[in-house]
């Protein structure tokens, strides 16, 4: 009779733990190229299309409708898609189909939606009376369409639900491509319809809500042909222990959403209230001008995450550290590059925009608010080390004085400065918590993302910035003046400047050795030249 050698169950180990890494490897590029493919059509939409399609009210609008509906959905989740990462080990069993586990991730958005739908009601006169009293153009129209915000709630609700039970299942690339690609497709076809007039704007408002709902659909329908969920909630599997857990992880998590989830919204609900949809709807052309420089934060702040967590807990602070501050120069150079070429074009940027001398109302929120990214998104890695730290829960309280520093500066200056108000508002608030947070995190976590190879980063662009205002006073006038149409003259202009000075600047990176990741990166493009040469 055949019987396994003893090392049979070691190799067995092996081929499996490189068999699901190879799947997260697959499913993780796969995802990439999606998210890539994603963010082309996201800025043709988002730039070209939708400023020529759709006034600015009308723009302002449908923001707000859709981040009305994004907030209720996040809220009516109560944390399910962070307790799905936390409590699936629990139930994990494939013979038994997993307990009835996903039932569970139905079950509770469902209550959350109930609840968040009654206090929609509610409340419903009072949002509507924030929203109508500037009455400019567009306050008309959203008594007419804030009910749509209840299916398109719902249906954001379960498209996120759904995506987060395929990613624990470690098939994430349809959902990734229906929220990625899907979605954005679905916005550019969107827009072209009412463009052509073969929709009015009622049906834009629709095609939405068609939209996220298909969306939803096509994740439903991938879940459940993995044959591997069931959504019979198995009663009596639930242990007490792990019911008040849970109970208790899903009170701290519906806490911090309600301010996590409000905070990034408020600017635009101030703008929206104080100064009209008109306003609103520049607003949000230069948030998202602004969000590009937040751009490489979301690739480096996936890849970090689990190393974080790792040395978290380790207990290795010293492996922490050095990770936080390696995510934290990555950024500043990159975010730094990214601003430094979105501020010395803006006026070109602006020429390009469809309807550019409306949205031009929003140059200098774009300016306060790609400071804000800048920081944001420089200094976000210390929320990952806290959460993953002993002191998560005070997080929770950072989180709620960010939210009440939010809302008591929009409150005082968009009133005043519109939507630079609320430009200012968004900087002042993050520059606060994340100096109180570095300090807190320094004292109980050992962890700093701050260096000293900061410095010449930013030396670096401050240098760039006055060599720019050289180039714009000498060189751009020679550029611009031989061509009949002054638009070839400020592309040869604006070509020129970008490549001249981000080879300039990344040059001097590279012969300061700032990073060694970012030397070893330009060494292997250089090669690559060279080779192909």
């Amino acid at each position: 009779m055949w019987r396994p050698s003893g090392n049979a169950p070691k190799r067995n180990i092996r081929f499996l733990k490189n068999s699901i890494m190879g799947i997260v490897a697959r499913q993780s590029i796969k995802g990439t190229i999606a998210t890539y493919i994603g963010v082309a059509v996201g800025i043709v939409t988002t730039f070209f299309i939708q400023t020529k399609a759709l006034q600015p009210e009308q723009i302002g609008l449908i923001d707000i409708l859709l981040q009305c509906s994004l907030l209720f959905s996040g809220l009516a989740q109560l944390g399910t898609s962070s307790s799905a990462m936390r409590y699936y080990p629990f139930f994990k069993d494939e013979e038994n189909r997993d307990h009835g586990f996903f039932g569970w991730t139905l079950l509770v958005p469902l209550v959350g939606f109930t609840l968040f739908l009654l206090a929609f009601f509610l409340f419903k006169g009072t949002i509507v009376d924030f929203f109508t009293k500037d009455g400019g153009a567009g306050a008309e129209l959203f008594p007419k369409y804030v009910n749509f915000v209840i299916p398109l709630a719902f249906f954001m609700l379960y498209l996120s639900v759904f995506e987060t039970n395929s990613n624990l299942l470690l098939r994430i690339v349809l959902p990734k491509f229906v929220r990625e690609v899907g979605l954005r497709v679905g916005t550019l076809a969107i827009y072209l319809l009412y463009y052509y007039k073969v929709i009015d704007f009622d049906g834009v408002v629709v095609s939405f809500c068609v939209l996220y709902g298909l969306a939803t659909l096509i994740n439903v329908v991938y879940l459940l042909s993995l044959q591997r969920v069931s959504f019979k909630i198995e009663w009596k599997y639930i242990k007490p222990q792990l019911k008040r857990d849970f109970m208790f992880y899903t009170l701290f998590m519906l806490t911090a959403a309600l301010a996590g989830n409000v905070i990034p919204m408020l600017s635009k609900f101030f703008v929206a209230g104080e100064a009209g949809f008109r306003l609103a709807g520049v607003f949000t052309i230069a948030t998202n001008i602004a969000a590009l420089v937040e751009m490489p934060y979301r690739s480096l702040g996936a890849i970090s995450r689990p190393h974080i967590s790792d040395a978290m807990a380790k207990q290795d602070v010293k492996q922490a550290d050095t990770l936080c501050k390696g995510v934290a120069l990555h950024q500043f150079i990159a975010g730094t590059f990214v601003f430094f070429l979105i501020w010395t074009n803006i006026d070109f940027i602006f020429d390009l925009l469809p309807n550019g001398d409306i949205y031009r109302l929003g140059k200098w929120a774009v300016l306060i608010l790609s400071l804000s990214r800048l920081v944001y998104s420089t200094f976000g890695v210390v929320t990952t080390a806290l959460s993953y730290s002993k002191y998560y829960y005070y997080s929770l309280l950072f989180t709620i004085l960010l939210a009440g520093m939010s809302v008591g500066l929009n409150a005082w200056w968009v009133p005043k400065w519109d939507i630079n108000g609320g430009a200012l508002a968004n900087l002042v608030s993050y520059s606060i918590y994340f100096v109180l947070l570095l300090v807190f995190i320094k004292w109980k976590v050992g962890v700093m993302p701050l260096s000293k190879k900061l410095l010449p980063v930013a030396l670096v662009i401050l240098a760039l910035f006055a060599l720019n205002w050289l180039w714009t006073s000498i060189l751009t006038p020679l550029f611009v003046k031989p061509f009949a149409k002054p638009i070839f003259g400020q592309v040869l202009d604006a070509v020129l400047k970008t490549v001249f000075f981000l080879a300039l600047g990344m040059t001097t990176i590279y012969k300061l050795k700032v990073s060694p990741s970012v030397n070893d990166l330009i060494d292997k493009g250089l090669k690559m030249v060279r080779w192909k040469k």
